[in-house]
């Protein structure tokens, strides 16, 4: 056991009964949510018998086992032959443009050809941080003069990735409060352009959340999927105080899973989401 359920187990240990408003507060603070953590302590109250630390967290991962979904198939190209567009999006501060560069690295390591749209148009570092990762890491940038927007940037991103038969494109988008209505807005504006060249397009829409920030994450979820429909989360600093509960709060309440996630500064700390070592080690 490593993290949370760790913590946990070492609390729960020798203790002559359980605390249950201890334990509550804990399981919340893991960030479970309300809604996971009463049914955590009702099956355990529902064991007639004295509660050993086992079978906290026994129980635990039982109801987090049963919330997140079986691994999804891996990014894979088209069978067209046109590129596969990933659309990345998140507030200021979770990492998206560099998760967007180390997603670019994954894919390129599985042998497939990648390039990256630097669509954060309104920060300047935001485009230098990127073309820094893909100079990093071998993978071309497309970017529009400061300013530009955002739209037309992913527009000839995209074109362009149509001519040279680029297999993936990742589209790196300005961070945006998930409460302003106009900024919702240009990401659907985004997503109406890049549909021009391919109707399916963009064909993954991830949202990059923080792990240290708890319930905000579930709400700029919420958000963010009701400006476009998102299929999955990339979950980044799984590294420091985040103990991952927010991936499970989410799936649960929008039903939107868990992609990828960050466990480091380095490219090689980014890695696709596997459900089994999320709850044995990594939660």
């Amino acid at each position: 056991m490593a993290g949370f359920f760790k913590k946990l187990f070492n609390k729960v240990t020798n203790k002559a009964e359980i605390d249950w408003d201890e334990l509550e507060a804990d399981l919340i603070g893991a960030d479970l949510g309300a809604r996971t953590t009463m049914a955590i302590v009702d099956d355990l109250r529902e064991m007639g018998r004295k509660i050993s630390a086992d079978d906290v967290i026994s129980v635990c991962k039982q109801h987090i086992a049963g919330i997140l979904p079986e691994d999804l198939p891996a990014f894979t190209p088209r069978a067209d032959g046109s590129p596969t567009v990933i659309l990345v999006v998140g507030v200021n501060g979770t990492g998206k443009t560099t998760s967007s560069a180390k997603l670019a690295w994954l894919l390129k390591n599985q042998g497939y050809s990648v390039s990256l749209a630097a669509a954060d148009t309104f920060r300047a570092a935001a485009v230098e941080q990127l073309c820094v990762w893909a100079d990093r890491l071998g993978v071309p940038v497309i970017k529009g003069a400061p300013n530009a927007d955002p739209a037309s940037v992913c527009y000839t991103a995209h074109q362009k990735a149509i001519n040279d038969g680029t297999q993936f494109l990742i589209c790196d988008t300005a961070g945006r409060i998930h409460t302003r209505h106009n900024l919702m807005q240009e990401l659907e504006k985004i997503e109406r352009t890049i549909g021009k060249q391919d109707e399916h397009a963009p064909h993954h829409r991830l949202l990059v959340v923080d792990a240290t920030t708890g319930g905000n994450a579930l709400a700029q979820a919420r958000e963010f999927n009701k400006a476009i429909p998102l299929d999955g989360l990339i979950v980044t600093k799984l590294d420091g105080s985040g103990k991952g509960g927010i991936a499970v709060v989410i799936q649960q309440e929008l039903k939107i899973p868990t992609r990828f996630i960050g466990l480091g500064e380095e490219a090689s700390q980014f890695k696709a989401f596997n459900k089994q070592e999320f709850v044995e080690g990594i939660f």
